[in-house]
C-alpha cells in the first residue's frame, strides 16, 4: 500500500473542500477503499477522515419520505424497525448484501459509490489495459474471459458490471441523492441520474463535482415501495455478488397493475431501470402469463458477449419472479 497523508474532517464544508485536493479520496466504513489500495487501484495521497460528521448520521422514516445519512450504515438502515414492513425491497436488498460484518462498517454513501467487481480492474499487476482504471488504455475484458460483465449499458470502452445491490432497489423507486459542496450548497438529483453509463469515459461513474460529498439519500414512501421484493440470484447463497437481481413493486386497483417500479442488478453498468417492462405492465391485469410475457421484453435492449449470454436469459426471469413475489403483497 502507498504511503498517504491523514485529515479528518469537521464538517461536510470541509471535506468537500479537502476532497479538491488532486488526488484525496473520503474514507468512512472503508470496506471498498481501503481494498483498492491494497491491491493498488488506488494509490491516494490524502483521505479525509468523514466517519466524525455526525449530521450525517441521521435517520428518519416520515409519512411521505425516508432521509438517510450517508454515514447511516447498512445494517443501521436494514435494522430499522420501519424498514422491512415500509420498504422491503430496500430490506431485502441490505441483507442480502456482502456479510454480517461488512454491513456493520459499509456506510450508504460508500456503498453506492463502490466500484466494480471486474476481475481486469482490480489486477492493475497483470491487466494494464483498464479504460475505468487507466483511461484509454483499452478493456481487457473484452476479449477476456467476460461471463460477469454486463449485456446492458455496455461500451467499447467498458463492459463492467455495477456490484451493488441497494442502489438497484433505490432507483427501483425514485430515491434522490443529496449533495453538498464546501459552500454549503446543497444539490439533489434523481439516483437514475447519479451513476453513469460508461460511454468513452468509464472512469466517471457519478454525476459528483469535485467539490461535493454526499450528504443524504431520501425516498419517498409510496405504496409500490411498501409492496415490493428484492430478488437476487448467485451462485451460492450468502457473501456473493448477483448473476441478476431485480427490484420490483406495484399497486393492484381491482386486479390491475399500477404504478409499477422495477430495475435490474447484476447485468448492467449502472442499476438498470427497466421502463418498458413498467410500461408493458401499466394497466394489465396481474397474472403469472402477463408478468412473464411482459420481463421478456428486456431481452430486446441486451448485447451479450462471449460468455455472458446466459444473462440474457436470466434477466427477464428474475424480473417476474420479482413481480410475482411482490404481487402476494400487492
Amino acid at each position: 500500500m502507498n504511503e498517504f497523508s491523514w485529515k479528518v474532517a469537521q464538517s461536510p464544508e470541509e471535506a468537500a473542500a479537502l476532497k479538491q485536493q488532486s488526488g484525496s479520496q473520503f474514507l468512512a466504513g472503508g470496506t471498498t477503499q481501503l481494498d483498492l489500495m491494497k491491491c493498488g487501484v488506488f494509490t491516494p495521497p490524502q483521505l479525509i477522515g468523514i466517519t466524525g460528521l455526525t449530521g450525517l448520521k441521521n435517520l428518519q422514516f416520515d409519512d411521505d419520505k425516508i432521509t438517510a445519512g450517508a454515514l447511516v450504515t447498512m445494517s443501521g438502515l436494514a435494522d430499522h424497525p420501519a424498514c422491512q414492513q415500509n420498504a422491503p425491497a430496500i430490506y431485502g436488498s441490505l441483507w442480502q448484501a456482502a456479510s454480517p460484518q461488512i454491513r456493520n462498517m459499509a456506510t450508504l454513501g460508500g456503498n453506492l459509490r463502490q466500484r466494480t467487481r471486474c476481475a481486469y480492474y482490480r489486477d492493475p499487476a497483470t491487466f494494464s489495459a483498464c479504460n475505468k482504471r487507466n483511461p484509454g488504455s483499452g478493456c481487457a475484458a473484452l476479449d477476456g474471459v467476460n461471463s460477469n460483465h454486463a449485456i446492458l449499458g455496455a461500451s467499447d470502452s467498458c463492459i463492467a458490471v455495477y456490484p451493488g445491490d441497494l442502489a438497484v432497489a433505490l432507483v427501483a423507486f425514485d430515491a434522490i441523492v443529496v449533495l453538498q459542496n464546501q459552500q454549503g450548497e446543497t444539490r439533489r438529483i434523481a439516483i437514475d441520474d447519479f451513476f453513469l453509463l460508461p460511454g468513452d469515459t468509464p472512469d466517471r461513474e457519478h454525476d459528483l463535482r469535485d467539490d461535493e460529498i454526499i450528504v443524504a439519500i431520501e425516498v419517498p414512501q409510496t405504496e409500490s415501495l411498501r409492496h415490493s421484493h428484492y430478488l437476487k440470484v448467485r451462485d451460492r447463497s450468502s457473501y456473493e455478488f448477483a448473476a441478476a437481481s431485480a427490484a420490483a413493486g406495484f399497486t393492484l386497483e381491482n386486479g390491475v397493475m399500477r404504478q409499477v417500479h422495477i430495475a435490474l442488478g447484476g447485468v448492467a453498468t449502472k442499476p438498470w431501470r427497466v421502463r418498458s417492462v413498467e410500461q408493458a405492465l401499466e394497466g394489465q391485469p396481474f397474472n403469472e402469463e402477463t408478468v412473464f410475457q411482459a420481463a421478456e421484453r428486456i431481452t430486446q435492449e441486451t448485447q451479450a458477449l462471449t460468455h455472458n449470454a446466459y444473462k440474457v436469459k436470466l434477466a427477464p426471469r428474475v424480473i417476474a419472479r420479482a413481480l410475482m413475489a411482490a404481487g402476494e403483497t400487492a
